[in-house]
Formats: C-alpha cells, sequence, structure tokens
C-alpha cells in the first residue's frame, strides 16, 4: 500500500510537470499524445508494482524458509552440544577411573616395594648382627660389678701420661708415656723395675718417629698404637721393637672433631683393648655429642663396625671396655666421686638396670687415662701423677634370649 500511495503521488508530480500551458489545452493533438504517455507511464508504473509486490512476497518467502533452517540450525546445535557434553563427562569420568587404576597400581607396587625393601632390612639386620656376633665370640661373658681395691704403683710429677702392659702377650714390660704431647716411651722390664727407678737394668727410651696426642695409647701384639699429633684423626701402629711405623689409617664418623671426655682437655681418640680386641672410642659429629665405639682390626687397621652409645662426653673423664661392654666414667667438675654412670653393651646383654653403683675409690682430679687389660683383668690408670692399679669384681653375664 505504501508503494501505491508513493506511485499515486509520483504521477501527480509528473502530470504536473508535463502539463502544458493553458494555451496549448485545446491542440487534440497534444492531449492525445499526452494521454498516450500517461497510459504508457501507467502501465510501467504497474508492473514495477507487480514486481515489487513478487520480490516482496519471495522475500518473505525465502526470509520464512531462513527462519526456519536457523531454528532447525538451533536444535541441531542444541542436540549436538548435548552430545559433546555427555562425551566430555565420559571422558573426564574414564579418566578418573584410569588415574585410580593407574594409583591402585602404583600403589600395589610401593607395597610391593616397601615390603621387599623391609624384608631386605630385616635380612641384612639379621646379618649384621650375626656378623657382630661372630665378630664378638671371644668366650668372655663377664660384667663388671664393683672396684675392689686400689694400689698406686707410683707417683710422678706429671699430671697427664699413660702406662699400660701389652694386652695379649706374656711379656712383663711395662710402658710408660709422659704427657698428652710427646715421642718418648720408656719401656721397664717389669712392674717392680717400674716401681723402683734403681733397679737394674734401667728402662730402655724409645724415640717415636711420630709424636702422640692425649693419653689414648695402647700396646696390643708388640705394637703401639697412637694418635698421631697435629692430625685430626689419624691413628698410627708402631712397631715397638723395629721402631718403624707399621701401618697408620683414619678413622671415620666424626673421629677427632671434639673432645671425647670433657674432663680430659688433651683426649680427642681413646683407645682401648678387651678380650675381642682393638678398639677406638672417639665422640660424634657436633659440641658434647655422644660418644661412638668403633672396633678395629689390629692387623690391617681396618673398620669393621661402629656403634653409637648413649653415652654423652660431657661430664666424662675416662672409658675402658671389658667382654665388649663400654664403661664411661664421670665426675662433678672433673673431681670426685669417680663412677661409672653410662653403660653400652655391643650384644645388647648388659644394661644399666643389672648393674650396682660403680664407684672408684675417692681421687682429688679426673683421671687421665683408664685402660682395662684383659690378660691380668685389671684397670690400669693415672690420676694426678698417680700410676693406679684397680683390682676388679665381676660376674656372668645374663644368658642372651
Amino acid at each position: 500500500m505504501l508503494a501505491l500511495r508513493q506511485a499515486s503521488a509520483f504521477r501527480v508530480l509528473l502530470l504536473t510537470a508535463f502539463l502544458p500551458p493553458l494555451q496549448w489545452a485545446q491542440d487534440p493533438a497534444m492531449v492525445h499524445y499526452i494521454y498516450q504517455r500517461f497510459r504508457i507511464l501507467e502501465q510501467g508504473l504497474q508492473k514495477c508494482t507487480q514486481a515489487t509486490r513478487e520480490y516482496i512476497q519471495d522475500f518473505q518467502e525465502f526470509s520464512k524458509n531462513i527462519s526456519v533452517m536457523l531454528g532447525r540450525c538451533q536444535t541441531y546445535t542444541s542436540e549436538y552440544k548435548s552430545a559433546v557434553d555427555n562425551l566430555a563427562l565420559r571422558v573426564e569420568r574414564a579418566q578418573r577411573e584410569i588415574d585410580y587404576l593407574e594409583y591402585l597400581r602404583e600403589a600395589d607396587a610401593c607395597v610391593e616395594s616397601e615390603d621387599k625393601m623391609l624384608a631386605e632390612k630385616l635380612v641384612q639386620e639379621a646379618e649384621e648382627e650375626k656378623r657382630i656376633r661372630t665378630l664378638l665370640n671371644a668366650s668372655c661373658d663377664n660384667m663388671l660389678m664393683g672396684i675392689k681395691s686400689l694400689k698406686i704403683v707410683k707417683k710422678t710429677m706429671d699430671i697427664d701420661g699413660s702406662w699400660m702392659k701389652d694386652a695379649v702377650s706374656d711379656s712383663s714390660k711395662v710402658y710408660f708415656l709422659i704427657g698428652s704431647r710427646n715421642n718418648t716411651v720408656w719401656e721397664f722390664a717389669n712392674i717392680r723395675a717400674f716401681m723402683e727407678d734403681s733397679t737394674k737394668p734401667g728402662p730402655r727410651k724409645l724415640l717415636l718417629t711420630h709424636s702422640w696426642q692425649g693419653t689414648g695409647q695402647v700396646v696390643y701384639k708388640g705394637f703401639l698404637f697412637f694418635h698421631s699429633q697435629g692430625t685430626r684423626n689419624e691413628i698410627i701402629k708402631y712397631n715397638l721393637q723395629k721402631r718403624t711405623v707399621e701401618d697408620r689409617m683414619l678413622l671415620s664418623g666424626g673421629a677427632g672433631r671434639a673432645l671425647v671426655y670433657q674432663h680430659s682437655p688433651s683426649t680427642f681418640i681413646d683407645l682401648a683393648v678387651d678380650e675381642h680386641g682393638l678398639w677406638a672410642i672417639h665422640s660424634g659429629p657436633g659440641i658434647q655429642s655422644h660418644l661412638v665405639l668403633t672396633k678395629i682390626e689390629p692387623d690391617t687397621l681396618g673398620m669393621e663396625h661402629s656403634w653409637d652409645t648413649p653415652c654423652r662426653s660431657q661430664d666424662a673423664e675416662a672409658a675402658f671396655l671389658l667382654c665388649g661392654v663400654l664403661y664411661v666414667v664421670y665426675s662433678s667438675g672433673g673431681h670426685g666421686p669417680h663412677r661409672i654412670a653410662c653403660v653400652y653393651d655391643t650384644l645388647g646383654t648388659v644394661s644399666e638396670e643389672n648393674l650396682p653403683n660403680l664407684f672408684f675409690p675417692r681421687r682429688l682430679r679426673s683421671h687421665s687415662m683408664i685402660h682395662y687389660n684383659p690378660r691380668d683383668k685389671q684397670l690400669y690408670a693415672w690420676n694426678d701423677g698417680n700410676q693406679i692399679i684397680y683390682k676388679l669384681q665381676t660376674k656372668r653375664k645374663e644368658p642372651l634370649e
């Protein structure tokens, strides 16, 4: 309708534009010509209007078809989206199930691995315990029960030093080492010659090629074992007969980093001998740490095994071993009473609960050294310049379960 109105208005304007002046309106030919032109124009307008209507109808039909197709596309899109979402949920669910199955497989593998490692560890511990029992299989089943008596063998002016006999040989020689840093060893023929300076022959003077440090020396099978001065953890095996260095080793496990005993200010490594052989007592890493006990193979100077003991170096002054049991002597401020306040058995058969109170006879100062001699079952000690022998009271250990 809008198009028809516009066409009518257009005809009016066109007619107005083509109307001739009034004086020409009486000419019949001109009027007929104009009439014919109007008819041609009107027919053209009718054809244009008809074409426009057809175009409008076609466009409406096309728009309707497009709307239907868009609706179908929206439906298909919604269906596809729903299908994709469902597929994504299924994939996610499947992934979770795969992850869970993988977790179960890994968990089973970890459990099997842990069980295997635990079984291997138990086997290793059993083998190590068996090896230790084989290592300490000497026929020694004694445990300390008391200090029976004290005998002052000799008195010197030296506060620090050590003296001893060979722990295993039948030799009656006595070895005398003065001070905490020296390279001179005095060898006496026997205990009587050591007690009486006038006894002939006099002592033999041995000048070592290396100086010792501390008071932790021992004589074992004709060899002097000592901590080499100027080194942190070197142990020297010295042949007393040939006067030569036979071998040397480096102790591990923090040996030599700190004093082994708080009240023995020069000893960083304390060597000891008992029925099971040669040992080293030293502190572990850290300040005021627990003592570490290391078994040494005397022929090759190899470390056979180490034990971290509960015994502390704080307030300790000396220690010794008897039948594989470590006894640590403590005192308050380096003065008496001197008592054994910590016991550690490498085989686990002796504990402090099984022992009575173990006190040493009262002395004014702390001990410079206390070493056990398994051959004569006595303690050799140095206290305030006095060379002392302690006789011991022992009893048999409780049998192992």
